[in-house]
Protein backbone atom coordinates (compact mmCIF):
# COMPACT_ATOMS: atom_id res chain seq x y z
CA UNK A 1 0.00 0.00 0.00
CA UNK A 2 1.14 3.71 -1.00
CA UNK A 3 2.21 6.01 2.10
CA UNK A 4 0.53 9.03 1.97
CA UNK A 5 4.03 11.05 0.85
CA UNK A 6 4.15 9.01 -2.54
CA UNK A 7 0.32 9.76 -3.17
CA UNK A 8 0.98 13.46 -2.40
CA UNK A 9 3.50 13.14 -4.66
CA UNK A 10 1.72 11.30 -7.46
CA UNK A 11 -1.13 13.72 -6.60
CA UNK A 12 0.66 16.48 -7.43
CA UNK A 13 2.51 15.45 -10.50
CA UNK A 14 -0.57 14.41 -11.64
CA UNK A 15 -2.62 17.94 -11.10
CA UNK A 16 0.81 19.23 -12.94
CA UNK A 17 0.76 17.32 -15.98
CA UNK A 18 -3.18 17.80 -16.22
CA UNK A 19 -2.52 21.25 -16.35
CA UNK A 20 0.44 21.17 -18.36
CA UNK A 21 -0.84 19.32 -20.62
CA UNK A 22 -4.55 20.96 -21.31
CA UNK A 23 -2.03 24.36 -21.92
CA UNK A 24 -0.09 22.87 -24.29
CA UNK A 25 -3.20 20.82 -26.04
CA UNK A 26 -5.55 24.63 -25.78
CA UNK A 27 -2.03 26.38 -27.40
CA UNK A 28 -2.17 23.98 -30.29
CA UNK A 29 -5.13 24.04 -31.14
CA UNK A 30 -5.93 27.73 -31.24
CA UNK A 31 -5.24 31.33 -32.02
CA UNK A 32 -3.24 33.69 -29.85
CA UNK A 33 -6.72 35.96 -30.34
CA UNK A 34 -8.74 33.16 -29.14
CA UNK A 35 -7.07 33.49 -25.27
CA UNK A 36 -7.56 37.34 -25.64
CA UNK A 37 -11.30 37.74 -26.91
CA UNK A 38 -12.05 35.00 -25.57
CA UNK A 39 -13.63 33.55 -28.86
CA UNK A 40 -16.20 31.29 -27.59
CA UNK A 41 -15.47 30.12 -24.61
CA UNK A 42 -18.78 28.84 -22.65
CA UNK A 43 -19.82 30.96 -19.74
CA UNK A 44 -20.04 28.18 -17.81
CA UNK A 45 -16.41 27.22 -18.34
CA UNK A 46 -15.51 30.88 -18.12
CA UNK A 47 -17.13 30.45 -14.45
CA UNK A 48 -15.17 27.95 -13.71
CA UNK A 49 -11.80 29.89 -14.77
CA UNK A 50 -13.17 32.85 -13.03
CA UNK A 51 -13.54 31.47 -9.57
CA UNK A 52 -10.48 29.70 -10.23
CA UNK A 53 -8.60 32.92 -10.86
CA UNK A 54 -10.60 34.39 -7.41
CA UNK A 55 -10.08 31.29 -5.12
CA UNK A 56 -6.61 31.73 -3.88
CA UNK A 57 -4.40 30.74 -1.18
CA UNK A 58 -6.55 33.04 1.41
CA UNK A 59 -9.38 31.36 0.27
CA UNK A 60 -8.28 28.02 0.22
CA UNK A 61 -5.85 27.10 2.90
CA UNK A 62 -6.23 30.51 5.22
CA UNK A 63 -10.09 31.72 5.69
CA UNK A 64 -11.17 28.80 7.42
CA UNK A 65 -7.99 28.57 9.37
CA UNK A 66 -8.83 32.22 10.60
CA UNK A 67 -12.78 31.49 10.96
CA UNK A 68 -11.33 28.75 13.17
CA UNK A 69 -9.70 30.20 15.57
CA UNK A 70 -11.36 33.92 15.58
CA UNK A 71 -15.15 32.26 15.37
CA UNK A 72 -17.36 34.70 14.43
CA UNK A 73 -14.86 37.74 13.94
CA UNK A 74 -13.62 35.53 10.83
CA UNK A 75 -17.16 36.06 8.77
CA UNK A 76 -15.71 39.68 7.47
CA UNK A 77 -13.68 37.51 5.15
CA UNK A 78 -16.39 35.67 3.94
CA UNK A 79 -18.29 38.61 3.49
CA UNK A 80 -16.47 41.22 1.97
CA UNK A 81 -14.89 38.30 -0.75
CA UNK A 82 -17.98 37.58 -1.46
CA UNK A 83 -19.48 40.71 -1.51
CA UNK A 84 -16.71 42.59 -3.06
CA UNK A 85 -17.32 39.83 -6.10
CA UNK A 86 -20.99 40.75 -6.81
CA UNK A 87 -19.83 44.84 -7.06
CA UNK A 88 -16.77 44.01 -9.57
CA UNK A 89 -20.02 41.90 -11.57
CA UNK A 90 -22.55 44.27 -11.38
CA UNK A 91 -21.08 47.69 -11.27
CA UNK A 92 -17.75 47.87 -13.27
CA UNK A 93 -16.91 45.10 -15.63
CA UNK A 94 -19.58 45.75 -18.31
CA UNK A 95 -18.53 49.77 -18.24
CA UNK A 96 -14.85 48.76 -18.77
CA UNK A 97 -15.49 46.40 -21.22
CA UNK A 98 -17.66 49.01 -23.13
CA UNK A 99 -14.19 51.61 -22.95
CA UNK A 100 -12.10 48.42 -23.90
CA UNK A 101 -9.52 48.65 -21.97
CA UNK A 102 -8.85 46.03 -19.24
CA UNK A 103 -6.24 46.90 -17.03
CA UNK A 104 -6.51 49.35 -14.67
CA UNK A 105 -3.59 51.52 -15.53
CA UNK A 106 -4.87 51.58 -18.97
CA UNK A 107 -8.26 53.33 -17.94
CA UNK A 108 -7.10 55.49 -15.42
CA UNK A 109 -4.15 56.58 -18.42
CA UNK A 110 -6.57 57.37 -21.27
CA UNK A 111 -10.17 57.98 -18.66
CA UNK A 112 -7.78 60.73 -17.14
CA UNK A 113 -5.81 61.82 -20.21
CA UNK A 114 -2.25 62.02 -18.65
CA UNK A 115 0.54 60.05 -18.50
CA UNK A 116 1.42 60.95 -14.75
CA UNK A 117 -2.10 59.56 -13.90
CA UNK A 118 -0.86 55.92 -15.36
CA UNK A 119 2.18 55.83 -13.49
CA UNK A 120 0.31 56.65 -10.42
CA UNK A 121 -2.10 53.72 -11.61
CA UNK A 122 0.98 51.55 -11.63
CA UNK A 123 2.75 52.39 -8.56
CA UNK A 124 -0.79 51.64 -6.43
CA UNK A 125 -0.93 48.48 -8.27
CA UNK A 126 2.51 47.59 -7.66
CA UNK A 127 1.76 48.38 -4.20
CA UNK A 128 -1.57 46.31 -4.39
CA UNK A 129 0.24 42.83 -6.10
CA UNK A 130 3.00 42.87 -3.60
CA UNK A 131 1.21 43.14 -1.04
CA UNK A 132 -0.89 40.54 -2.28
CA UNK A 133 1.66 37.99 -3.60
CA UNK A 134 3.04 38.03 0.19
CA UNK A 135 0.65 36.60 2.01
CA UNK A 136 0.04 33.83 -0.71
CA UNK A 137 4.11 33.07 -1.27
CA UNK A 138 3.74 32.54 2.46
CA UNK A 139 0.87 29.71 1.53
CA UNK A 140 2.63 28.26 -1.13
CA UNK A 141 5.97 27.94 1.84
CA UNK A 142 3.04 26.37 3.94
CA UNK A 143 1.76 23.45 1.10
CA UNK A 144 5.38 22.30 0.13
CA UNK A 145 6.70 22.43 4.11
CA UNK A 146 4.60 20.13 4.89
CA UNK A 147 4.24 17.91 2.31
CA UNK A 148 8.06 17.80 1.42
CA UNK A 149 8.95 17.52 5.02
CA UNK A 150 10.70 20.78 5.21
CA UNK A 151 10.94 24.02 7.48
CA UNK A 152 8.26 26.48 6.07
CA UNK A 153 10.95 29.19 5.21
CA UNK A 154 12.70 26.08 3.09
CA UNK A 155 9.11 25.94 1.46
CA UNK A 156 8.58 29.54 0.67
CA UNK A 157 12.14 29.44 -1.17
CA UNK A 158 11.14 26.33 -2.88
CA UNK A 159 7.86 28.10 -4.08
CA UNK A 160 9.95 30.81 -5.08
CA UNK A 161 12.08 28.80 -7.48
CA UNK A 162 9.17 27.34 -9.27
CA UNK A 163 7.00 30.85 -9.54
CA UNK A 164 9.71 32.24 -10.84
CA UNK A 165 10.44 29.80 -13.73
CA UNK A 166 6.51 29.74 -14.34
CA UNK A 167 6.31 33.49 -14.42
CA UNK A 168 9.09 33.64 -16.72
CA UNK A 169 7.95 31.08 -18.97
CA UNK A 170 4.55 32.84 -19.21
CA UNK A 171 1.62 32.50 -21.38
CA UNK A 172 -0.13 29.71 -19.28
CA UNK A 173 -2.17 31.85 -17.11
CA UNK A 174 -4.08 33.02 -19.72
CA UNK A 175 -5.37 29.76 -20.70
CA UNK A 176 -8.78 29.50 -19.46
CA UNK A 177 -9.21 25.62 -19.87
CA UNK A 178 -6.00 25.13 -17.64
CA UNK A 179 -8.10 27.34 -14.84
CA UNK A 180 -10.90 25.16 -15.29
CA UNK A 181 -9.19 21.98 -14.58
CA UNK A 182 -7.65 24.04 -11.59
CA UNK A 183 -10.89 24.98 -10.10
CA UNK A 184 -12.27 21.44 -10.41
CA UNK A 185 -9.11 19.81 -8.48
CA UNK A 186 -9.32 22.89 -6.09
CA UNK A 187 -13.10 22.15 -5.16
CA UNK A 188 -12.87 18.98 -5.03
CA UNK A 189 -9.76 18.60 -2.90
CA UNK A 190 -11.56 21.05 -0.38
CA UNK A 191 -14.83 19.19 -0.62
CA UNK A 192 -13.97 15.66 -0.22
CA UNK A 193 -12.43 15.85 3.42
CA UNK A 194 -15.24 18.52 4.51
CA UNK A 195 -17.75 15.65 3.31
CA UNK A 196 -15.67 12.94 5.55
CA UNK A 197 -15.68 15.28 8.46
CA UNK A 198 -19.65 16.52 8.45
CA UNK A 199 -20.22 12.42 7.94
CA UNK A 200 -17.89 11.42 10.86
CA UNK A 201 -18.81 14.44 13.51
CA UNK A 202 -22.57 14.95 12.74
CA UNK A 203 -23.43 11.67 9.78
CA UNK A 204 -24.72 14.40 7.59
CA UNK A 205 -22.76 14.70 4.49
CA UNK A 206 -23.65 18.24 3.11
CA UNK A 207 -20.49 20.17 5.43
CA UNK A 208 -23.32 23.18 5.42
CA UNK A 209 -26.08 21.55 6.77
CA UNK A 210 -23.68 19.61 9.34
CA UNK A 211 -22.57 22.72 10.42
CA UNK A 212 -26.14 23.55 12.19
CA UNK A 213 -26.59 19.83 13.08
CA UNK A 214 -26.19 17.79 16.25
CA UNK A 215 -22.72 15.86 17.40
CA UNK A 216 -22.68 12.43 17.59
CA UNK A 217 -21.87 10.62 20.50
CA UNK A 218 -19.65 7.27 21.01
CA UNK A 219 -22.85 5.13 19.99
CA UNK A 220 -23.27 7.35 16.79
CA UNK A 221 -26.62 8.93 17.75
CA UNK A 222 -27.80 12.46 18.34
CA UNK A 223 -26.11 14.10 21.09
CA UNK A 224 -28.88 16.87 21.45
CA UNK A 225 -26.42 19.46 20.93
CA UNK A 226 -25.30 21.11 17.70
CA UNK A 227 -21.57 21.74 16.87
CA UNK A 228 -21.73 24.88 17.53
CA UNK A 229 -23.50 24.66 20.86
CA UNK A 230 -20.42 21.97 21.60
CA UNK A 231 -17.38 24.37 20.55
CA UNK A 232 -19.00 27.40 22.23
CA UNK A 233 -18.75 25.14 25.84
CA UNK A 234 -15.42 23.44 24.83
CA UNK A 235 -13.36 26.72 24.44
CA UNK A 236 -14.93 28.42 27.04
CA UNK A 237 -13.98 25.59 29.11
CA UNK A 238 -10.06 26.41 27.97
CA UNK A 239 -10.35 29.80 28.81
CA UNK A 240 -11.20 31.16 25.24
CA UNK A 241 -13.82 33.17 24.00
CA UNK A 242 -17.42 31.99 22.88
CA UNK A 243 -16.65 31.04 19.16
CA UNK A 244 -20.35 32.42 18.57
CA UNK A 245 -19.88 35.75 20.02
CA UNK A 246 -17.51 38.61 18.07
CA UNK A 247 -15.03 40.69 20.17
CA UNK A 248 -14.76 43.53 17.16
CA UNK A 249 -16.46 46.37 17.69
CA UNK A 250 -19.36 47.18 14.94
CA UNK A 251 -17.83 49.77 13.38
CA UNK A 252 -14.23 47.54 12.86
CA UNK A 253 -16.20 44.75 11.27
CA UNK A 254 -18.23 47.06 8.65
CA UNK A 255 -14.84 48.68 7.82
CA UNK A 256 -13.01 45.24 7.30
CA UNK A 257 -15.60 43.87 5.50
CA UNK A 258 -16.08 47.57 3.20
CA UNK A 259 -12.66 47.13 2.14
CA UNK A 260 -12.48 43.51 0.90
CA UNK A 261 -15.67 44.38 -0.97
CA UNK A 262 -14.28 47.72 -2.67
CA UNK A 263 -10.76 46.56 -2.73
CA UNK A 264 -12.11 43.15 -5.05
CA UNK A 265 -11.99 45.77 -7.55
CA UNK A 266 -9.08 47.39 -8.29
CA UNK A 267 -7.48 43.46 -8.23
CA UNK A 268 -6.58 42.99 -12.22
CA UNK A 269 -6.29 39.73 -12.40
CA UNK A 270 -9.72 39.09 -11.53
CA UNK A 271 -10.75 41.86 -13.90
CA UNK A 272 -9.47 40.67 -17.04
CA UNK A 273 -11.76 37.25 -16.82
CA UNK A 274 -14.77 38.88 -17.68
CA UNK A 275 -13.44 39.92 -20.81
CA UNK A 276 -12.79 36.23 -22.08
CA UNK A 277 -16.45 35.71 -23.77
CA UNK A 278 -17.77 37.78 -26.77
CA UNK A 279 -21.13 39.53 -25.35
CA UNK A 280 -21.79 41.68 -22.76
CA UNK A 281 -24.33 39.14 -21.65
CA UNK A 282 -21.99 36.34 -21.49
CA UNK A 283 -19.73 37.98 -19.42
CA UNK A 284 -22.96 38.68 -17.09
CA UNK A 285 -23.36 34.64 -17.27
CA UNK A 286 -19.79 34.33 -16.75
CA UNK A 287 -20.04 36.11 -13.25
CA UNK A 288 -23.37 34.72 -12.39
CA UNK A 289 -21.66 31.16 -12.86
CA UNK A 290 -18.53 32.24 -10.78
CA UNK A 291 -20.54 33.37 -7.72
CA UNK A 292 -22.36 29.47 -7.75
CA UNK A 293 -19.01 27.98 -8.00
CA UNK A 294 -17.35 30.42 -5.73
CA UNK A 295 -20.24 29.67 -3.34
CA UNK A 296 -19.62 26.15 -2.92
CA UNK A 297 -15.91 27.00 -1.15
CA UNK A 298 -17.14 29.96 0.42
CA UNK A 299 -20.58 28.46 2.12
CA UNK A 300 -18.28 24.98 3.43
CA UNK A 301 -15.80 27.32 4.73
CA UNK A 302 -17.07 28.50 7.79
CA UNK A 303 -18.02 24.34 8.46
CA UNK A 304 -15.19 23.10 7.84
CA UNK A 305 -12.94 25.62 10.50
CA UNK A 306 -15.71 24.49 13.15
CA UNK A 307 -14.68 20.92 12.51
CA UNK A 308 -10.94 21.35 12.56
CA UNK A 309 -11.17 23.26 15.71
CA UNK A 310 -13.52 20.80 17.37
CA UNK A 311 -11.21 17.69 16.09
CA UNK A 312 -8.23 19.71 17.54
CA UNK A 313 -9.07 20.10 20.88
CA UNK A 314 -10.18 16.46 21.38
CA UNK A 315 -6.89 15.00 20.01
CA UNK A 316 -4.09 17.34 21.32
CA UNK A 317 -5.76 18.82 24.92
CA UNK A 318 -4.56 16.15 27.61
CA UNK A 319 -2.85 13.82 25.41
CA UNK A 320 0.65 12.88 26.93
CA UNK A 321 2.85 13.50 23.59
CA UNK A 322 4.31 10.34 23.65
CA UNK A 323 0.70 9.27 22.76
CA UNK A 324 0.56 12.32 20.12
CA UNK A 325 -1.63 11.32 16.84
CA UNK A 326 1.16 11.13 14.12
CA UNK A 327 0.11 14.34 12.14
CA UNK A 328 1.38 16.81 15.35
CA UNK A 329 4.82 15.32 15.03
CA UNK A 330 4.74 15.78 10.76
CA UNK A 331 3.90 19.45 11.38
CA UNK A 332 6.35 20.12 14.30
CA UNK A 333 9.02 19.35 11.45
CA UNK A 334 7.39 22.21 9.44
CA UNK A 335 7.99 24.82 12.56
CA UNK A 336 4.47 25.60 12.47
CA UNK A 337 2.98 23.62 15.46
CA UNK A 338 5.15 23.56 18.81
CA UNK A 339 4.71 22.54 22.26
CA UNK A 340 6.74 23.36 25.24
CA UNK A 341 6.33 21.22 27.89
CA UNK A 342 5.99 23.97 31.17
CA UNK A 343 4.91 21.67 33.89
CA UNK A 344 7.23 18.59 33.01
CA UNK A 345 4.28 16.12 33.08
CA UNK A 346 4.80 15.03 29.34
CA UNK A 347 0.85 16.13 28.69
CA UNK A 348 -0.32 18.65 26.26
CA UNK A 349 -2.20 21.25 27.88
CA UNK A 350 -4.46 23.43 25.60
CA UNK A 351 -6.07 26.51 26.76
CA UNK A 352 -6.26 30.41 26.02
CA UNK A 353 -2.64 32.54 25.61
CA UNK A 354 0.47 32.72 24.04
CA UNK A 355 2.25 29.42 24.33
CA UNK A 356 5.84 31.24 23.74
CA UNK A 357 7.22 34.14 24.22
CA UNK A 358 7.82 35.86 21.40
CA UNK A 359 4.33 34.32 20.37
CA UNK A 360 6.45 32.52 17.24
CA UNK A 361 8.48 29.06 17.29
CA UNK A 362 12.03 29.38 17.30
CA UNK A 363 13.77 25.52 17.28
CA UNK A 364 17.16 24.17 18.46
CA UNK A 365 18.48 21.18 17.05
CA UNK A 366 17.97 19.23 20.10
CA UNK A 367 15.15 17.07 21.33
CA UNK A 368 14.08 16.95 24.82
CA UNK A 369 13.13 14.20 27.01
CA UNK A 370 10.01 13.04 25.44
CA UNK A 371 11.19 13.25 22.19
CA UNK A 372 9.34 16.89 21.41
CA UNK A 373 11.63 19.51 19.24
CA UNK A 374 12.83 21.59 21.96
CA UNK A 375 12.99 25.55 21.46
CA UNK A 376 14.36 28.87 22.61
CA UNK A 377 11.81 30.67 23.39
CA UNK A 378 10.77 32.41 26.50
CA UNK A 379 7.79 30.00 28.20
CA UNK A 380 5.06 32.76 28.31
CA UNK A 381 3.16 33.42 31.74
CA UNK A 382 0.22 31.26 30.55
CA UNK A 383 -1.31 27.65 30.95
CA UNK A 384 -1.23 27.15 27.27
CA UNK A 385 1.47 25.02 25.86
CA UNK A 386 0.72 24.11 22.51
CA UNK A 387 1.37 26.81 19.50
CA UNK A 388 -0.64 26.31 16.37
CA UNK A 389 -0.10 28.48 13.49
CA UNK A 390 -3.69 29.51 12.16
CA UNK A 391 -2.82 28.57 8.27
CA UNK A 392 -2.37 25.08 8.58
CA UNK A 393 -5.97 24.16 9.87
CA UNK A 394 -6.94 23.28 6.69
CA UNK A 395 -4.19 21.12 5.62
CA UNK A 396 -3.65 19.54 8.49
CA UNK A 397 -7.38 18.81 8.84
CA UNK A 398 -7.58 15.45 7.17
CA UNK A 399 -4.45 13.92 9.07
CA UNK A 400 -6.49 15.63 12.32
CA UNK A 401 -9.40 13.63 11.81
CA UNK A 402 -7.77 10.44 10.40
CA UNK A 403 -8.72 10.27 7.03
CA UNK A 404 -6.99 7.50 4.26
CA UNK A 405 -3.90 8.85 2.70
CA UNK A 406 -5.31 9.42 -0.82
CA UNK A 407 -7.50 12.53 1.00
CA UNK A 408 -4.48 14.27 2.55
CA UNK A 409 -2.66 13.86 -0.89
CA UNK A 410 -5.22 15.57 -2.34
CA UNK A 411 -5.67 18.80 -0.15
CA UNK A 412 -2.11 18.73 -0.82
CA UNK A 413 -2.82 19.18 -5.07
CA UNK A 414 -5.53 21.22 -3.73
CA UNK A 415 -3.62 23.82 -1.99
CA UNK A 416 -0.72 23.69 -4.37
CA UNK A 417 -3.00 24.92 -7.12
CA UNK A 418 -4.64 27.45 -4.90
CA UNK A 419 -1.37 29.51 -3.99
CA UNK A 420 0.85 28.63 -7.28
CA UNK A 421 -1.49 29.60 -9.81
CA UNK A 422 -2.59 32.97 -8.02
CA UNK A 423 1.04 33.72 -7.21
CA UNK A 424 1.72 33.27 -10.94
CA UNK A 425 -0.93 35.12 -12.51
CA UNK A 426 -0.53 38.27 -10.10
CA UNK A 427 3.26 38.12 -11.07
CA UNK A 428 2.69 38.11 -14.91
CA UNK A 429 0.12 40.86 -13.65
CA UNK A 430 2.33 43.27 -11.84
CA UNK A 431 5.50 42.29 -14.69
CA UNK A 432 3.14 43.55 -17.29
CA UNK A 433 2.52 46.51 -15.59
CA UNK A 434 6.23 47.31 -14.70
CA UNK A 435 7.70 46.51 -18.01
CA UNK A 436 4.79 47.21 -21.08
CA UNK A 437 2.71 50.13 -18.92
CA UNK A 438 5.06 51.99 -17.05
CA UNK A 439 8.51 51.44 -19.42
CA UNK A 440 7.11 50.88 -22.57
CA UNK A 441 3.96 53.46 -22.72
CA UNK A 442 5.55 55.69 -20.60
CA UNK A 443 9.35 56.40 -19.44
CA UNK A 444 10.99 54.27 -22.32
CA UNK A 445 8.64 54.56 -25.29
CA UNK A 446 11.35 53.55 -27.86
CA UNK A 447 12.60 50.55 -25.79
CA UNK A 448 12.47 47.38 -27.84
CA UNK A 449 10.33 43.95 -27.58
CA UNK A 450 13.60 42.15 -26.78
CA UNK A 451 14.65 44.94 -24.01
CA UNK A 452 10.69 45.16 -22.44
CA UNK A 453 11.22 41.43 -22.24
CA UNK A 454 14.39 41.41 -20.51
CA UNK A 455 12.91 44.13 -18.38
CA UNK A 456 10.11 41.80 -17.52
CA UNK A 457 12.26 39.17 -16.07
CA UNK A 458 14.37 41.46 -14.38
CA UNK A 459 10.92 42.65 -12.14
CA UNK A 460 10.48 38.85 -12.09
CA UNK A 461 13.35 37.90 -10.19
CA UNK A 462 13.23 41.30 -8.00
CA UNK A 463 9.33 40.63 -7.25
CA UNK A 464 9.88 37.27 -6.38
CA UNK A 465 12.66 37.95 -3.91
CA UNK A 466 10.66 40.23 -1.79
CA UNK A 467 7.66 38.73 -2.25
CA UNK A 468 9.58 35.45 -0.38
CA UNK A 469 10.96 37.62 2.37
CA UNK A 470 7.76 38.14 3.26
CA UNK A 471 6.88 34.59 3.12
CA UNK A 472 9.75 34.32 5.62
CA UNK A 473 8.74 36.97 7.64
CA UNK A 474 4.86 37.59 7.55
CA UNK A 475 3.40 40.34 9.09
CA UNK A 476 0.12 38.45 10.03
CA UNK A 477 -1.70 35.26 8.52
CA UNK A 478 -2.38 34.74 4.76
CA UNK A 479 -5.69 36.31 4.50
CA UNK A 480 -4.81 38.74 6.51
CA UNK A 481 -2.31 39.98 4.21
CA UNK A 482 -4.64 39.59 1.68
CA UNK A 483 -6.72 41.99 3.50
CA UNK A 484 -4.51 44.64 3.83
CA UNK A 485 -3.96 44.07 -0.24
CA UNK A 486 -7.72 44.81 -0.74
CA UNK A 487 -7.08 47.57 1.60
CA UNK A 488 -4.84 49.22 -0.53
CA UNK A 489 -7.21 48.45 -3.81
CA UNK A 490 -9.88 49.89 -2.19
CA UNK A 491 -8.06 53.51 -0.94
CA UNK A 492 -5.91 53.83 -4.22
CA UNK A 493 -7.52 52.28 -7.02
CA UNK A 494 -11.16 51.50 -6.65
CA UNK A 495 -12.23 55.26 -6.42
CA UNK A 496 -10.52 56.20 -9.33
CA UNK A 497 -12.29 53.70 -11.62
CA UNK A 498 -15.84 54.44 -9.76
CA UNK A 499 -15.41 58.22 -10.58
CA UNK A 500 -14.00 57.67 -13.99
CA UNK A 501 -17.24 55.74 -15.24
CA UNK A 502 -19.76 57.69 -13.18
CA UNK A 503 -18.47 61.04 -13.22
CA UNK A 504 -17.54 63.30 -16.02
CA UNK A 505 -16.55 66.15 -13.79
CA UNK A 506 -13.50 63.89 -12.15
CA UNK A 507 -10.23 65.59 -13.82
CA UNK A 508 -6.85 64.35 -13.75
CA UNK A 509 -5.40 66.24 -11.19
CA UNK A 510 -8.22 65.11 -8.84
CA UNK A 511 -7.74 61.34 -9.66
CA UNK A 512 -3.98 61.44 -9.21
CA UNK A 513 -4.63 63.35 -5.89
CA UNK A 514 -6.87 60.85 -4.34
CA UNK A 515 -4.92 58.13 -5.58
CA UNK A 516 -2.27 59.74 -3.80
CA UNK A 517 -3.78 60.78 -0.48
CA UNK A 518 -5.64 57.28 -0.43
CA UNK A 519 -2.52 54.70 -0.92
CA UNK A 520 -0.23 57.15 1.40
CA UNK A 521 -2.59 57.21 3.97
CA UNK A 522 -3.76 53.49 4.07
CA UNK A 523 -0.27 52.43 4.03
CA UNK A 524 1.11 54.69 6.24
CA UNK A 525 -1.13 53.56 8.89
CA UNK A 526 -1.06 49.63 8.05
CA UNK A 527 2.95 49.91 8.16
CA UNK A 528 2.70 51.99 11.23
CA UNK A 529 1.21 49.86 13.20
CA UNK A 530 2.27 46.14 11.36
CA UNK A 531 6.17 47.08 11.62
CA UNK A 532 7.26 50.25 13.13
CA UNK A 533 4.67 50.05 16.27
CA UNK A 534 3.21 46.70 16.18
CA UNK A 535 2.86 46.86 20.43
CA UNK A 536 0.50 49.49 20.12
CA UNK A 537 -1.48 47.74 17.16
CA UNK A 538 -5.19 47.43 19.19
CA UNK A 539 -8.62 49.25 19.33
CA UNK A 540 -7.25 51.82 21.59
CA UNK A 541 -4.91 53.11 19.48
CA UNK A 542 -6.79 53.01 16.32
CA UNK A 543 -7.73 55.90 14.32
CA UNK A 544 -12.07 55.76 15.16
CA UNK A 545 -11.83 52.01 16.50
CA UNK A 546 -11.14 51.02 12.75
CA UNK A 547 -7.67 47.84 12.58
CA UNK A 548 -5.18 47.95 9.63
CA UNK A 549 -7.31 45.35 8.32
CA UNK A 550 -10.45 47.89 7.86
CA UNK A 551 -8.82 51.21 7.19
CA UNK A 552 -8.61 50.82 3.63
CA UNK A 553 -12.27 51.68 3.70
CA UNK A 554 -11.48 54.79 5.34
CA UNK A 555 -8.69 55.69 2.82
CA UNK A 556 -11.07 55.09 0.14
CA UNK A 557 -13.60 57.85 1.83
CA UNK A 558 -10.39 59.88 1.55
CA UNK A 559 -9.72 59.37 -2.33
CA UNK A 560 -13.22 59.68 -3.06
CA UNK A 561 -13.30 62.98 -0.91
CA UNK A 562 -10.16 64.93 -2.03
CA UNK A 563 -10.80 63.34 -6.05
CA UNK A 564 -14.38 65.35 -6.05
CA UNK A 565 -12.83 68.61 -4.11
CA UNK A 566 -9.54 69.00 -6.12
CA UNK A 567 -11.60 68.21 -9.22
CA UNK A 568 -14.29 71.56 -8.70
CA UNK A 569 -11.27 73.39 -7.83
CA UNK A 570 -9.22 72.73 -11.54
CA UNK A 571 -10.71 72.77 -15.09
CA UNK A 572 -12.99 70.14 -15.93
CA UNK A 573 -11.92 67.38 -18.46
CA UNK A 574 -11.77 68.18 -22.06
CA UNK A 575 -15.72 67.88 -23.93
CA UNK A 576 -14.35 64.05 -25.25
CA UNK A 577 -13.35 62.66 -22.20
CA UNK A 578 -16.81 64.01 -21.56
CA UNK A 579 -18.29 62.41 -24.13
CA UNK A 580 -16.75 58.86 -23.33
CA UNK A 581 -18.20 58.78 -19.77
CA UNK A 582 -21.52 59.02 -21.33
CA UNK A 583 -20.83 56.33 -23.76
CA UNK A 584 -19.11 53.96 -21.69
CA UNK A 585 -22.33 53.76 -19.65
CA UNK A 586 -23.91 52.07 -22.46
CA UNK A 587 -22.48 48.69 -22.72
CA UNK A 588 -22.32 46.97 -26.37
CA UNK A 589 -24.39 44.00 -26.48
CA UNK A 590 -26.74 44.88 -23.68
CA UNK A 591 -29.82 45.56 -25.84
CA UNK A 592 -30.83 42.67 -28.47
CA UNK A 593 -30.17 44.59 -31.65
CA UNK A 594 -26.55 44.30 -30.84
CA UNK A 595 -26.47 40.42 -29.87
CA UNK A 596 -24.79 38.57 -32.61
Amino acid sequence: MMSTAMLTYLFVGASFALYIGIAIWSRAGTTKEFYVAGGGVHPIANGMATAADWMSAASFISMAGIISFVGFDGSVYLLGWTGGYVLLALLLAPYLRKFGRFTVPDFIGERYYSKTARIVAVVCLIFVSFTYVAGQMRGVGIVFSRFLEVEVNTGVVIGMAIVFMYAVLGGMKGITYTQVAQYCVLIFAYMVPAIFISLMITGNPIPQLGFGAEVLDAKGLGSGVSVLEKLDGVLMDLGFGAYTQGSKSTIDMFAITAALMFGTAGLPHVLVRFFTVPKVSDARLSAGYALVFIAILYTTAPAVAAFARLNLVDTVQDTAYADAPAWFGNWEKTGLIAWQDKNNDGVMQYSAGAALLPPKPVFTDQKGIHGERLLQNEPSASANEVYIDRDIMVLANPEIANLPGWVIALVAAGGVAAALYTVAGLLLVLLRSISHDLLKQTLMPNISDKQELLFARIAAAVAVCVAGLFGIYPPAFVAQVVAFAFGLAAASLFPAILLGIFSKRVNKEGAITGMLVGLIFTFSYIAYFKFYAPELNNSVNWLLGISPEGIGFLGMLMNIAAALVVSMMTAPPPTDVQDLVDDIRIPTGAGVAHEH
